[in-house]
């Protein structure tokens, strides 16, 4: 079996699942995040990216060759 690493994917498709993934975060931890960035004053933006970048690696690709 082979296990891809998203780093070996090209650019626009790395891209398109940054989006996705930074979609499923925002929509799954949106208002946890944004509670959690208040209250230690960190930035929201920094904070769904970091959590995005996580998510990516806990999906599971699928390839028709």
């Amino acid at each position: 079996m082979i296990e891809p690493d998203y780093n070996n994917l090209d650019k626009e498709t790395q891209s398109y699942l940054h989006s996705l993934s930074k979609k499923d975060v925002e929509r799954r931890f949106g208002r946890q995040l944004w509670e959690y960035a208040l209250k230690h004053r960190l930035d929201y933006d920094e904070l769904v990216e970091e959590e995005t970048i996580r998510n990516l690696y806990n999906y599971k690709y699928v390839f028709n060759i």
